[in-house]
């Protein structure tokens, strides 16, 4: 840790604990947590003001390896925790660890409502479209027709799109990213960390063990510029290894067009993050691949009245009607009954 006057300056270094990481070699892991550990020191935030939490899965290892406060909670909670400590220590800057099994499958229901409530957290979503720790099973976001060691036959589930989900529960902050586009990733978690809400971030992450290059068609430098478009406010939505490609609106359908002759880039959709509308974020998060390149980056990013905030706002107003109360007063006030 160096200093400048009597102000640390902290370094990558400072966020990183004394654990041995106990991820696979190879695991996409690794590259999510040293962008995280990149992205802290520039915060300005203290290790004691910063929380992870965590449920179950590889992903849910992440509070270990984390030099700050941190929660290993049980499978799907971790939304739930990170909303009380929030809610009583709303200067905490609380991250969630989480994956594609524990956040969407039995923790479906913790995280709808964390974002709807629009909790001041960041949930980082570990996508790899299998259970990893479990040995390689299929998971909410797995592919139909998916063979895995739970459906030998291909899965006959239509897979969860954790973006619709997330933008159709009014996420303030909604993003996707990929864990070995290393610069890209870093510019979209220092964005969700500096987001006062909640703010979701996808993270298409390789399980080189159970589900190698699921994502190959958005990694491999080949192919991906052919195969991924990348997201920018105001600008319009062109893709190809010479930008030769761009996506326009067909009766309210995306449609892919090659540029040149009567087709501009002002024919095209225009990445518009700020709106209030989330129409255009929603349509977005339903182009997929291989019939569409895939959007990455940043689809929503607005503001809007946190939880704490109102929360803190009618504390202070039953306070002022009612004063500070006591809890003695509390439990001895309202209807009493006898069990015999």
């Amino acid at each position: 840790m160096a200093q400048t006057g009597t102000t640390p300056l902290l370094t990558p270094k400072d966020f990183a604990s004394d654990q041995e990481i106990r991820w696979c070699p190879g695991c996409g892991d690794y590259s999510i947590l040293a962008q995280v550990k990149k992205v802290l020191p520039t915060l300005g935030v203290s290790r004691e003001k910063v929380v992870f939490v965590s449920g179950i899965g590889c992903s849910s290892r992440f509070p270990y390896y984390m030099n700050t406060y941190g929660f290993h909670g049980i499978h799907g909670r971790a939304p739930g925790i990170a909303t009380g400590i929030s809610a009583v220590n709303p200067e905490l800057q609380v991250w969630v660890a989480t994956g594609d099994g524990d956040g969407l499958s039995i923790g479906g229901n913790h995280l709808l409502h964390a974002i709807r409530r629009n909790v001041n957290i960041k949930i980082l979503l570990f996508n790899n479209r299998i259970y990893g720790l479990t040995k390689g099973q299929y998971s909410p976001t797995s592919e139909l027709g998916k063979k895995t060691k739970s459906s030998p036959y291909g899965t006959i589930d239509y897979p969860l799109h954790p973006l619709s989900v997330a933008i159709g529960a009014e996420a303030t902050f909604v993003a996707r990213t990929i864990d070995v586009d290393v610069k890209h990733l870093g510019m979209v978690l220092e964005r969700a960390a500096r987001h006062k809400g909640t703010a979701f971030v996808e993270i298409y992450q390789d399980c080189n063990v159970f589900n190698h290059d699921a994502f190959a068609y958005a990694t491999d430098k080949d192919v991906k510029l052919d195969n991924v478009v990348y997201l920018e406010h105001g600008k319009p939505l062109v893709f190809g290894k010479n930008r030769e490609k761009g996506i326009r609106l067909n009766n309210m359908t995306p449609e892919v067009v090659s540029l040149g002759g009567d087709i501009k880039e002002d024919d095209l959709i225009f990445q518009d993050e700020r709106s209030d509308n989330p129409a255009l974020a929603f349509l977005l998060s339903r182009m997929h691949y291989p019939e569409y390149p895939e959007p990455v980056g940043v689809f929503r990013a607005v503001q809007r009245p946190t939880f704490e905030d109102r929360l803190i706002e009618q504390i202070n107003t039953a306070v002022q009607k009612q004063g500070r109360g006591r809890i003695e007063d509390l439990f001895d006030d309202g209807e009493t009954w006898v069990v015999e």
